[in-house]
């Protein structure tokens, strides 16, 4: 039986800054993961990915975040357990709880945090002709190496941050980058559709608009996809690789079960604390949901922050937060 005060429900990067928040209230952490690495979907799809909302940072790749928040948390050891789902919550008698796990590891705590960005999740995959035939053959759903891309001929398609993203990103590596959007605006931040209509103009991207990819077609890997706008003409695009990016296909799995209030998929929260309708165990990050939600990092960290001012109250339940300004294993704290 692992002992701790807080368990953590996800490693991504939401959970490991929940580390440093309850770590500067002497409050310990252990977090488990279905993934066998910590970071989320930040080390597992986008490793190398650019962020450009994290205060302090113009830009930073998802792993180069994750790696700066481990140091962070260091000085508070926090414990992992990588490569297990939780399966269930049993809640004790004194109101503290045991999480346990699909490979039987238990851990007793006396708060449950769940951070799991969207639950189990797979990439949402549009319906062309071929599309199947060539995954793994020139069909990508992330991008975990760009540099798997350089001097290649790639084509991407979607209207969101990680289409737009990434295309900007890949218009340096790839021989030629090309983005199809079924519409002429983008659902993705205006800073990042401004950068692409940017790089169209100045020759360095194809962009594409009003148009669908309709099939793919290669001899054993893709070389090309099939391309039709509004007048339903459609043309062929050269293409070495094909990276549909409409976004992740959440799936909450065995957390649907334990009692909490879920809409659409995601566990609502009082924004007081982020508490859920269960005593003792809150929602932060991607997986939570109420009214004027923003999935964004950064407003993870802030539901991380509050949360811990909470939870304060069941882990020594005899003492009230202290403000006096203190050093905690050389990390400042109030």
């Amino acid at each position: 039986m692992i002992t701790t005060d807080v368990c953590i429900i996800g490693a991504g990067p939401v959970g490991l800054f929940s580390v440093f928040e309850a770590g500067l209230l002497k409050m310990r952490c252990h977090l488990i993961d279905a993934l066998p690495q910590i970071g989320g979907q930040l080390s597992e799809i986008y490793p190398q990915k650019p962020i450009y909302d994290i205060p302090g940072y113009p830009t930073i790749k998802a792993q180069e975040l994750v790696d700066n928040l481990m140091l962070q948390i260091a000085p508070f050891n926090p414990s992992f357990t990588l490569g297990e789902r939780v399966e269930a919550i049993d809640k004790q008698g004194d109101g503290s709880m045991i999480v346990k796990t699909a490979d039987a590891t238990e851990v007793h705590c006396q708060v449950v945090v769940i951070a799991g960005g969207l639950g189990c999740f797979e990439p949402r995959k549009p319906e062309i002709a071929g599309l199947e035939h060539f995954e793994g053959k020139g069909v990508a759903y992330m991008v975990k190496n760009p540099e798997k891309f350089r001097n290649k001929e790639i084509v991407i398609a979607g209207g969101g941050d990680s289409a737009l993203d990434w295309t900007a990103y890949l218009a340096d590596i790839a021989k030629t980058t090309t983005l199809i959007h079924r519409s002429d605006t983008f659902r993705g931040a205006p800073d990042s559709a401004e950068k692409v209509f940017a790089l169209a103009e100045q020759g360095k991207i194809n962009l594409i608009l009003q148009s669908n990819v309709v099939s793919l077609n290669g001899n054993g890997h893709l070389k090309e996809v099939v391309v039709a706008g509004k007048d339903k003409n459609s043309y062929a695009v050269p293409s070495d690789y094909f990276i549909p990016l409409f976004g992740l296909s959440p799936k909450l799995g065995p957390i649907a079960e334990w009692g909490l209030n879920i809409n659409k998929s995601a566990i609502e929260v009082n924004t007081l604390d982020y508490s859920t309708n269960v005593e003792r165990i809150y929602a932060i990050g991607d997986i939570n949901t109420y009214p004027g939600k923003l999935k964004l990092i950064l407003t993870g960290f802030h539901e991380a922050a509050m949360m811990c001012q909470s939870a304060f109250k069941f882990v020594y339940p005899n003492q009230h937060l202290s403000f006096k300004y203190t050093t905690v294993n050389g990390v400042n704290a109030f």
